[in-house]
Protein backbone atom coordinates (compact mmCIF):
# COMPACT_ATOMS: atom_id res chain seq x y z
CA UNK A 1 0.00 0.00 0.00
CA UNK A 2 2.48 2.69 0.74
CA UNK A 3 4.75 1.49 -2.36
CA UNK A 4 1.17 2.02 -4.34
CA UNK A 5 0.84 5.70 -2.38
CA UNK A 6 4.69 6.63 -3.25
CA UNK A 7 4.17 5.70 -7.42
CA UNK A 8 0.88 7.47 -7.07
CA UNK A 9 2.68 10.48 -5.53
CA UNK A 10 4.92 10.67 -8.88
CA UNK A 11 2.62 10.33 -10.70
CA UNK A 12 0.17 13.42 -9.91
CA UNK A 13 3.27 15.42 -9.30
CA UNK A 14 4.63 14.67 -13.01
CA UNK A 15 1.12 15.50 -13.87
CA UNK A 16 1.21 18.78 -12.29
CA UNK A 17 4.61 19.23 -14.38
CA UNK A 18 2.64 18.66 -17.69
CA UNK A 19 0.03 20.88 -16.66
CA UNK A 20 2.54 23.53 -15.98
CA UNK A 21 4.07 23.06 -19.07
CA UNK A 22 0.54 23.10 -20.98
CA UNK A 23 0.00 26.78 -19.51
CA UNK A 24 3.15 27.86 -20.27
CA UNK A 25 2.89 27.15 -23.93
CA UNK A 26 -0.72 27.44 -24.06
CA UNK A 27 -2.01 29.94 -26.93
CA UNK A 28 1.03 30.22 -28.48
CA UNK A 29 2.58 29.43 -31.92
CA UNK A 30 4.36 26.36 -31.17
CA UNK A 31 5.54 26.70 -34.85
CA UNK A 32 7.69 30.08 -33.66
CA UNK A 33 9.30 28.45 -30.32
CA UNK A 34 10.46 25.45 -32.47
CA UNK A 35 12.69 28.05 -34.87
CA UNK A 36 13.67 30.49 -32.01
CA UNK A 37 15.42 26.98 -30.98
CA UNK A 38 16.76 25.84 -34.35
CA UNK A 39 18.24 29.16 -34.58
CA UNK A 40 19.56 29.24 -31.47
CA UNK A 41 23.59 29.73 -31.00
CA UNK A 42 24.57 27.00 -28.92
CA UNK A 43 27.90 28.05 -28.99
CA UNK A 44 26.54 29.99 -25.81
CA UNK A 45 25.01 26.95 -24.90
CA UNK A 46 28.31 25.35 -24.67
CA UNK A 47 29.71 27.86 -22.35
CA UNK A 48 26.74 27.63 -19.82
CA UNK A 49 27.24 23.95 -19.59
CA UNK A 50 30.73 24.05 -19.01
CA UNK A 51 30.40 27.05 -16.27
CA UNK A 52 27.92 25.03 -14.73
CA UNK A 53 29.93 21.58 -14.39
CA UNK A 54 32.63 24.20 -12.73
CA UNK A 55 29.88 25.19 -10.19
CA UNK A 56 28.70 21.27 -9.51
CA UNK A 57 32.53 20.57 -8.37
CA UNK A 58 32.51 23.69 -6.46
CA UNK A 59 29.58 22.65 -4.40
CA UNK A 60 30.68 19.44 -4.11
CA UNK A 61 33.51 20.72 -2.56
CA UNK A 62 31.87 22.57 -0.41
CA UNK A 63 29.87 19.76 0.73
CA UNK A 64 33.07 17.88 2.09
CA UNK A 65 34.12 20.44 3.65
CA UNK A 66 30.59 20.31 6.01
CA UNK A 67 31.57 16.89 6.06
CA UNK A 68 34.55 17.27 7.37
CA UNK A 69 33.74 19.08 10.14
CA UNK A 70 31.33 16.65 11.45
CA UNK A 71 32.59 14.42 14.55
CA UNK A 72 31.89 11.10 12.06
CA UNK A 73 34.90 8.76 11.79
CA UNK A 74 34.46 8.22 8.44
CA UNK A 75 36.17 10.43 5.82
CA UNK A 76 35.79 11.09 2.11
CA UNK A 77 37.24 11.48 -0.49
CA UNK A 78 36.62 14.78 -2.55
CA UNK A 79 35.53 11.87 -5.58
CA UNK A 80 33.13 9.76 -3.41
CA UNK A 81 31.23 13.25 -2.49
CA UNK A 82 31.37 14.87 -5.51
CA UNK A 83 29.77 11.49 -7.32
CA UNK A 84 27.07 10.93 -4.58
CA UNK A 85 25.89 14.45 -5.00
CA UNK A 86 25.86 14.11 -8.79
CA UNK A 87 23.68 10.77 -8.47
CA UNK A 88 21.16 12.50 -6.19
CA UNK A 89 20.77 15.28 -8.83
CA UNK A 90 20.06 12.82 -11.58
CA UNK A 91 17.41 11.01 -8.97
CA UNK A 92 15.65 14.18 -8.29
CA UNK A 93 15.29 14.26 -12.21
CA UNK A 94 12.53 11.36 -11.74
CA UNK A 95 12.26 11.31 -7.31
CA UNK A 96 11.52 14.94 -6.77
CA UNK A 97 13.75 16.02 -3.40
CA UNK A 98 14.41 12.00 -2.96
CA UNK A 99 17.48 13.14 -4.37
CA UNK A 100 19.30 14.30 -1.21
CA UNK A 101 18.56 11.17 0.83
CA UNK A 102 19.77 8.91 -2.04
CA UNK A 103 23.28 10.95 -2.29
CA UNK A 104 23.70 10.30 1.26
CA UNK A 105 22.99 6.59 1.27
CA UNK A 106 25.28 6.64 -2.02
CA UNK A 107 28.43 8.48 0.22
CA UNK A 108 27.46 5.62 2.94
CA UNK A 109 28.13 3.18 0.75
CA UNK A 110 31.04 4.46 -1.01
CA UNK A 111 32.62 5.93 2.10
CA UNK A 112 31.02 4.76 5.42
CA UNK A 113 30.04 8.29 6.29
CA UNK A 114 26.81 8.14 7.94
CA UNK A 115 23.27 8.83 6.55
CA UNK A 116 22.14 10.87 9.33
CA UNK A 117 24.99 12.94 9.16
CA UNK A 118 25.37 13.46 5.85
CA UNK A 119 21.83 13.99 5.50
CA UNK A 120 22.11 17.06 8.34
CA UNK A 121 24.41 18.18 6.30
CA UNK A 122 22.77 18.65 3.31
CA UNK A 123 20.18 20.56 5.47
CA UNK A 124 21.80 22.86 6.91
CA UNK A 125 23.41 23.55 3.20
CA UNK A 126 19.28 23.75 1.66
CA UNK A 127 19.10 26.56 4.21
CA UNK A 128 21.66 28.52 3.25
CA UNK A 129 20.64 28.44 -0.33
CA UNK A 130 17.28 29.55 0.71
CA UNK A 131 18.83 32.44 2.81
CA UNK A 132 20.77 33.10 -0.13
CA UNK A 133 17.63 33.11 -2.91
CA UNK A 134 15.67 35.67 -0.18
CA UNK A 135 18.53 37.89 -0.69
CA UNK A 136 18.25 37.11 -4.26
CA UNK A 137 14.54 38.66 -4.49
CA UNK A 138 15.20 41.28 -2.00
CA UNK A 139 18.15 42.43 -4.93
CA UNK A 140 15.83 41.82 -7.99
CA UNK A 141 13.18 44.15 -6.31
CA UNK A 142 16.10 46.38 -5.61
CA UNK A 143 17.69 46.63 -9.13
CA UNK A 144 14.83 47.02 -10.56
CA UNK A 145 11.58 47.80 -8.53
CA UNK A 146 9.23 49.38 -10.89
CA UNK A 147 9.27 46.36 -13.00
CA UNK A 148 9.34 43.71 -10.55
CA UNK A 149 7.16 45.28 -8.04
CA UNK A 150 3.93 44.06 -9.80
CA UNK A 151 5.66 40.79 -10.53
CA UNK A 152 6.64 39.59 -7.13
CA UNK A 153 3.18 41.05 -5.53
CA UNK A 154 1.08 39.09 -8.03
CA UNK A 155 3.39 35.91 -6.84
CA UNK A 156 2.21 36.25 -3.27
CA UNK A 157 -0.52 38.34 -2.91
CA UNK A 158 -2.97 35.74 -3.18
CA UNK A 159 -1.53 33.31 -0.77
CA UNK A 160 -1.30 36.43 1.87
CA UNK A 161 -5.18 37.48 1.07
CA UNK A 162 -6.29 33.57 1.95
CA UNK A 163 -3.35 33.37 4.88
CA UNK A 164 -5.50 37.03 6.21
CA UNK A 165 -8.88 35.44 5.88
CA UNK A 166 -7.82 32.44 8.01
CA UNK A 167 -5.41 33.98 10.36
CA UNK A 168 -8.04 32.91 13.23
CA UNK A 169 -8.21 29.28 12.31
CA UNK A 170 -3.99 29.00 11.47
CA UNK A 171 -3.66 30.67 15.10
CA UNK A 172 -5.67 27.99 17.11
CA UNK A 173 -4.19 25.04 14.97
CA UNK A 174 -0.40 26.69 15.59
CA UNK A 175 -1.43 27.36 19.14
CA UNK A 176 -2.75 23.26 19.58
CA UNK A 177 0.40 22.14 17.76
CA UNK A 178 2.69 23.92 19.97
CA UNK A 179 0.65 22.69 23.20
CA UNK A 180 0.92 19.02 21.60
CA UNK A 181 4.26 19.31 21.59
CA UNK A 182 5.16 20.42 25.16
CA UNK A 183 3.35 17.67 26.57
CA UNK A 184 5.27 15.09 23.82
CA UNK A 185 8.25 16.90 25.19
CA UNK A 186 6.97 16.57 28.80
CA UNK A 187 6.34 12.81 28.41
CA UNK A 188 9.39 12.06 26.55
CA UNK A 189 11.17 13.61 29.22
CA UNK A 190 9.46 11.98 31.72
CA UNK A 191 10.52 8.79 30.61
CA UNK A 192 13.48 8.98 29.60
CA UNK A 193 15.09 6.45 31.78
CA UNK A 194 12.78 3.98 30.80
CA UNK A 195 12.95 4.97 26.98
CA UNK A 196 16.41 4.40 26.84
CA UNK A 197 16.27 0.56 27.77
CA UNK A 198 14.28 0.30 24.43
CA UNK A 199 16.60 -0.47 21.53
CA UNK A 200 14.60 1.52 19.32
CA UNK A 201 14.35 4.82 21.03
CA UNK A 202 18.67 4.33 21.01
CA UNK A 203 18.65 3.56 17.64
CA UNK A 204 16.40 6.92 17.02
CA UNK A 205 18.69 8.94 19.91
CA UNK A 206 21.90 7.88 17.28
CA UNK A 207 20.00 9.09 14.21
CA UNK A 208 19.30 12.44 15.97
CA UNK A 209 22.28 13.17 17.21
CA UNK A 210 23.80 12.48 14.16
CA UNK A 211 21.81 14.60 11.74
CA UNK A 212 22.49 17.68 14.58
CA UNK A 213 26.12 17.10 13.86
CA UNK A 214 25.35 17.34 10.49
CA UNK A 215 23.49 20.36 10.77
CA UNK A 216 25.79 22.42 13.04
CA UNK A 217 28.67 21.22 10.83
CA UNK A 218 28.89 24.26 9.77
CA UNK A 219 29.67 26.18 13.12
CA UNK A 220 33.02 23.92 13.16
CA UNK A 221 34.21 24.52 9.96
CA UNK A 222 37.96 24.92 9.13
CA UNK A 223 38.24 27.65 6.20
CA UNK A 224 34.64 29.52 6.86
CA UNK A 225 36.49 32.15 4.37
CA UNK A 226 36.62 29.46 1.94
CA UNK A 227 33.17 27.82 2.80
CA UNK A 228 31.57 31.55 1.82
CA UNK A 229 33.88 32.04 -0.96
CA UNK A 230 32.05 28.79 -3.10
CA UNK A 231 28.53 29.49 -1.69
CA UNK A 232 29.48 32.85 -4.18
CA UNK A 233 30.57 31.06 -6.52
CA UNK A 234 28.21 28.70 -7.06
CA UNK A 235 26.02 31.24 -7.02
CA UNK A 236 27.89 33.39 -9.69
CA UNK A 237 27.97 30.49 -11.75
CA UNK A 238 24.15 30.34 -11.49
CA UNK A 239 23.91 33.78 -13.07
CA UNK A 240 26.23 33.76 -15.73
CA UNK A 241 23.88 30.22 -16.76
CA UNK A 242 21.34 32.62 -17.28
CA UNK A 243 22.70 35.80 -18.52
CA UNK A 244 25.32 34.54 -21.37
CA UNK A 245 22.34 32.07 -22.68
CA UNK A 246 20.75 35.50 -23.36
CA UNK A 247 23.23 35.79 -26.05
CA UNK A 248 22.23 32.43 -27.68
CA UNK A 249 19.05 34.10 -29.47
CA UNK A 250 18.50 37.30 -30.61
CA UNK A 251 15.60 38.21 -28.93
CA UNK A 252 17.24 38.05 -25.48
CA UNK A 253 20.73 39.22 -26.40
CA UNK A 254 19.78 42.85 -26.03
CA UNK A 255 18.82 42.11 -22.21
CA UNK A 256 20.93 43.40 -19.48
CA UNK A 257 22.75 42.13 -16.47
CA UNK A 258 19.78 42.98 -14.01
CA UNK A 259 17.62 40.90 -16.57
CA UNK A 260 19.64 37.76 -15.51
CA UNK A 261 19.20 38.65 -11.66
CA UNK A 262 15.67 38.35 -12.57
CA UNK A 263 15.83 35.21 -14.64
CA UNK A 264 18.08 33.51 -12.02
CA UNK A 265 16.23 34.52 -8.53
CA UNK A 266 12.69 33.15 -10.60
CA UNK A 267 14.20 30.56 -12.11
CA UNK A 268 15.40 29.03 -8.76
CA UNK A 269 12.45 29.62 -7.07
CA UNK A 270 10.43 27.38 -10.36
CA UNK A 271 13.27 24.88 -9.33
CA UNK A 272 12.74 24.47 -6.11
CA UNK A 273 8.93 23.34 -6.68
CA UNK A 274 9.16 19.63 -6.01
CA UNK A 275 8.32 18.58 -9.44
CA UNK A 276 10.38 16.36 -11.49
CA UNK A 277 13.67 18.34 -12.10
CA UNK A 278 11.67 21.95 -12.23
CA UNK A 279 9.72 20.68 -15.21
CA UNK A 280 7.01 23.14 -16.06
CA UNK A 281 7.75 25.72 -13.39
CA UNK A 282 10.82 26.90 -14.36
CA UNK A 283 9.53 26.98 -17.70
CA UNK A 284 6.61 28.92 -16.59
CA UNK A 285 8.76 31.04 -13.80
CA UNK A 286 11.45 32.49 -16.70
CA UNK A 287 8.76 32.88 -19.14
CA UNK A 288 6.73 34.99 -17.02
CA UNK A 289 9.75 37.38 -15.64
CA UNK A 290 11.12 37.64 -19.54
CA UNK A 291 7.86 39.00 -20.24
CA UNK A 292 8.35 41.94 -17.51
CA UNK A 293 11.50 42.74 -19.74
CA UNK A 294 9.32 42.64 -23.38
CA UNK A 295 9.93 39.73 -24.49
CA UNK A 296 7.44 37.33 -26.48
CA UNK A 297 6.30 34.32 -24.90
CA UNK A 298 7.23 32.06 -28.09
CA UNK A 299 11.01 33.93 -27.05
CA UNK A 300 10.82 33.41 -23.41
CA UNK A 301 9.70 29.80 -23.63
CA UNK A 302 11.68 29.04 -26.21
CA UNK A 303 14.70 30.49 -24.30
CA UNK A 304 13.22 28.56 -21.32
CA UNK A 305 13.69 25.03 -23.00
CA UNK A 306 16.86 25.63 -24.24
CA UNK A 307 18.53 26.77 -21.21
CA UNK A 308 16.67 23.75 -19.27
CA UNK A 309 17.81 20.82 -21.84
CA UNK A 310 21.14 21.62 -21.98
CA UNK A 311 21.60 21.27 -18.07
CA UNK A 312 19.26 18.61 -17.99
CA UNK A 313 21.52 16.81 -20.18
CA UNK A 314 24.44 17.90 -18.11
CA UNK A 315 23.04 16.56 -15.39
CA UNK A 316 22.30 12.99 -16.92
CA UNK A 317 25.76 12.85 -18.33
CA UNK A 318 27.68 13.40 -15.26
CA UNK A 319 25.18 11.95 -12.89
CA UNK A 320 25.36 8.58 -15.03
CA UNK A 321 29.11 8.50 -15.02
CA UNK A 322 28.88 9.33 -10.90
CA UNK A 323 26.42 6.38 -10.89
CA UNK A 324 28.94 4.50 -12.69
CA UNK A 325 31.49 5.18 -10.44
CA UNK A 326 29.69 5.12 -7.22
CA UNK A 327 28.28 1.80 -7.87
CA UNK A 328 31.78 0.48 -8.72
CA UNK A 329 33.33 1.84 -5.99
CA UNK A 330 30.34 0.54 -3.62
CA UNK A 331 31.55 -2.76 -4.93
CA UNK A 332 34.99 -2.60 -3.65
CA UNK A 333 34.25 -1.08 -0.43
CA UNK A 334 31.67 -4.23 0.09
CA UNK A 335 34.01 -7.52 -1.06
CA UNK A 336 36.71 -6.32 2.52
CA UNK A 337 33.66 -6.23 4.49
CA UNK A 338 32.24 -9.76 3.53
CA UNK A 339 35.67 -11.11 3.58
CA UNK A 340 36.24 -9.95 6.87
CA UNK A 341 33.00 -11.33 8.25
CA UNK A 342 33.70 -14.92 7.24
CA UNK A 343 34.46 -17.02 9.94
CA UNK A 344 38.18 -18.08 10.29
Amino acid sequence: MKKLLNILKYVLLLAFSAVLMRYAVRGQDLSLVGRYMREANYFWLGITMMLSALGYFSRAYRWKMQLDATNAKQTATYWDVYHAMMVGYLANMVLPRMGEVIRCSVLRRTSGVPVQVALGSVITERVIDVLVLLCLIGATVLVDFRRFREFVLSLFSDKYDSLARSQQTILVAGGLLLLIGLITLYVLYRNLERLRQLALFNKMERFVRGLLDGVFSIRKLAHPGLFLLHTLFTWLVYYLMDYLAFFAFPETAQLGMAAGLGVLTFGAIGMATPVQGGIGAFHLMVQSTLLVYGISKEAGIAYALVVHGSQTLLVVLMGGISFVASMVKSGRTAQPLAAGNQPG
